[in-house]
């Protein structure tokens, strides 16, 4: 099985980091395999151009069209972030808008959309400085998993596995946030453990829990 983690901090030494970093310890502990897109290091553009915008062809920018091939064999999509104003960076959403569109994670048909991603499966990890407790109690966070998890997740036909949010970062020890770290690697065992690292396939014919590829990649 393989994992593409998508993370975004301007900080390469920042929490989010290590939680990528965590993730990607508890699944290669399970032999997957691990791709990690560390936008910031990566360069990456969230600009969507005027090329991009509208439905009417499969064409994409080489940088897009590049990205999309390394994502072509992932079983998951892991994303990784902070919130800022309570909701995810520019650097995510554009990278979903310009890799996680047409073409690749939805296509012509159906009442709106055609999801191609039916076979994957999504994990999201987010982090704050308010505390877990303010999300609930105001809302923000169901808000959040409504207009964004789960419209994501729907349109690309994506199953949304998890959603782990740890709330009030700013107030966090040092072991808090290691016991942080060590709840990221129990979740990734909770959901992968018992996988299969064989490659099997659906009633269509399409590979479904893949190979794991070779090694880790960074950047």
């Amino acid at each position: 099985m393989n994992h593409a983690v998508i993370f975004s901090h301007p900080n390469p030494s920042s929490y989010t980091v290590s939680v990528a970093h965590a993730y990607r310890k508890a699944a290669t502990s399970l032999g997957h395999g691990v791709l990690m897109r560390d936008l910031y290091r990566l360069g990456f553009d969230p600009r969507l151009e005027l090329s991009e915008v509208g439905r009417n062809s499969y064409d994409c920018p080489p940088e897009i069209a590049r990205e999309r091939q390394l994502l072509r064999d992932a079983d998951v999509f892991v994303l990784i972030y902070p919130l800022w104003l309570y909701a995810p960076p520019a650097m995510i959403k554009g990278y979903l808008e310009r890799v996680f569109g047409f073409g690749f994670a939805y296509g012509p048909g159906g009442p709106s959309a055609n999801p191609m991603l039916n076979d994957r499966k999504l994990m999201i990890f987010t982090s704050a400085g308010l505390s877990t407790e303010w999300g609930a109690q105001t809302g923000t966070f169901e808000a959040l998993c409504t207009l964004f998890d789960h419209y994501f997740a729907s349109v690309c036909g994506l199953q949304l596995l998890d959603h782990v949010h740890f709330g009030g970062l700013s107030a966090e020890t040092p072991d808090q946030i290691r016991a942080h770290l060590s709840s990221v690697e129990e979740a990734v065992r909770r959901h992968f453990s018992a996988e299969s690292p064989g490659a099997q396939r659906d009633y269509r014919g399409v590979v479904i829990n893949r190979p794991p590829w070779p090694a880790p990649e960074a950047g």
